[in-house]
């Protein structure tokens, strides 16, 4: 089957509507670098259009009715919003579903060590990374530090043009002959992707000068000292901003892409559609990159007692009610695939991969080799919503991940499948996905928000 790239179809308002989205994309994945920080201007940006936190409508005793809109966050780092349909929940939601959270590294609990002179912090890095990947590049620093007093500090450092940054070191060539020789999983180990901070010592200390030195900034700019790091939650990730990639400027270089992109999609997709019969959801999620666990992870009941709650706010609440609510639910599961490179095509098979350009893509399953861990959408559901998709002159592609036995990858999927909705995977193709800088195409990515909308809209 043959399919025309997204661009040809575009005149020139077109065009530049779709570089016009991709600048306020940009912006947000150079702010947003964390769940934490995703959520947060998530909140914003949802209150604009006039959105309401779900506890403040507990609190106030408040009943929800058609055209409502309201939020729910959990810990800072999970967040689902609701526009409430004027049909009963019972007969299920449109949900957009995506994570928030990226690869990167973390700092360990107990980080600070000096070692002649210079001053490093231990790391443990989250998600499925190429560790050669983040070595010698500029680094930095963002999350929150607990205190015992109960306040929270805010922590970013090397974000800003006067901002330092900080960085992993890698061997120089003319001594890393034994390091060639390693396989690229072992070119550099876990336990060495220590990140390099600081060097000039503090002379009025007798041991330890330049972790002293350290600790002194710290706690002159944010009140921290060393047993603060106990309570931190401190992300490592690449330092400075999206950037337009390629001559054209048609494409976007920048961290996070996974699952960024399909998450600012799903999430101005919601804030720009119209009350509808069936409540429309976008549910933003956390530890998707490591298997969707904890208390803020899909697989969590976070989403699940939201439902129940809004239910009761709108005096509709059984829990037979919950459970058809989830059931007769339809959802995209909005992740990113893997953008054809012409430098590596050995990896994929030409008709079910996807291209950058050619718009949002659909994969009927994802998993590992034979489905492992796969959902497998339904065909049925996966015409409703291709009808739906040229209905509104969306363009879209199917792939799949690879080539069969190349390896291949999950989403949370299969996780909303559960309950026993529809669920089917769409989202943005991505080059150099887990790598410190993701690509993407500016098409795929306002396609992939007019998908988003075309399927809250006509499902």
């Amino acid at each position: 089957m043959e399919k025309k790239s997204a661009w040809e179809k575009y005149d020139d308002k077109a065009v530049q509507d779709v570089f016009d989205f991709s600048e306020n994309y940009k912006k947000f994945i150079s702010d947003c670098k964390t769940e934490r920080e995703c959520v947060t201007e998530t909140i914003r940006l949802a209150k604009e259009k006039g959105y309401k936190d779900l506890k403040d409508v507990i609190a106030n005793h408040e009943t929800l009715t058609a055209g409502d809109k309201v939020y729910a966050s959990h810990m800072g780092k999970t967040i689902a919003l609701f526009q409430i349909g004027r049909q009963s929940l019972e007969y299920g939601m449109n949900i957009l579903g995506a994570h928030i959270d990226s690869p990167r590294i973390d700092i360990k609990q107990n980080p600070l060590y000096e070692d002649h002179d210079l001053v490093l912090m231990d790391t443990h890095y989250y998600g499925g990374i190429k560790k050669y990947q983040w070595v010698a590049l500029p680094l930095a620093m963002h999350g929150v530090v607990a205190k015992k007093d109960g306040s929270v500090v805010q922590v970013v450092v090397g974000e800003e043009d006067c901002d330092p940054v900080i960085g992993i070191s890698d061997l120089l060539v003319h001594l890393s002959g034994d390091q060639m020789s390693k396989t690229a999983g072992k070119v550099i180990e876990g336990e060495d992707l220590n990140v390099t901070v600081g060097s000039m010592p503090k002379k009025d200390e007798e041991k330890e000068k330049s972790k002293a030195y350290i600790l002194n900034l710290l706690k002159e700019k944010y009140d921290i000292a060393e047993e603060d790091f106990l309570c931190a939650e401190l992300e490592i990730v690449p330092a400075g901003k999206a950037r337009d990639y390629g001559l054209d400027r048609s494409m976007v270089m920048g961290y996070g892409h996974d699952d960024r992109v399909c998450s600012y999609t799903s999430l101005m997709a919601l804030l720009d559609t119209e009350v509808s019969e069936r409540t429309s959801v976008c549910l933003l999620t956390d530890k998707e990159e490591v298997g969707s666990i904890g208390a803020t992870g899909a697989s969590s009941r976070f989403f699940e007692n939201s439902v129940a709650e809004i239910m009761n706010c709108m005096n509709d609440y059984t829990e037979l009610k919950v459970r058809r609510a989830l059931s007769n639910s339809k959802m995209l599961s909005s992740d990113v695939s893997a953008a054809y490179d012409p430098n590596y095509p050995s990896v994929n098979e030409l008709k079910n991969t996807a291209f950058f350009g050619y718009g949002l893509s659909f994969s009927k399953f994802t998993g590992v080799r034979g489905k492992s861990g796969s959902n497998d959408a339904n065909p049925e559901f996966m015409a409703e919503v291709f009808a739906a998709m040229e209905k509104e002159n969306i363009s879209y592609q199917t792939a799949e991940l690879g080539r069969v036995d190349q390896g291949g990858g999950g989403t949370i999927a299969y996780i909303s499948a559960q309950y026993g909705m529809e669920v089917l995977d769409a989202g943005v193709p991505v080059q150099n996905m887990h790598a410190p800088w993701e690509v993407v195409s500016k098409a795929d990515v306002y396609e992939a928000y007019a998908g988003y909308k075309a399927f809250l809209k006509n499902i």
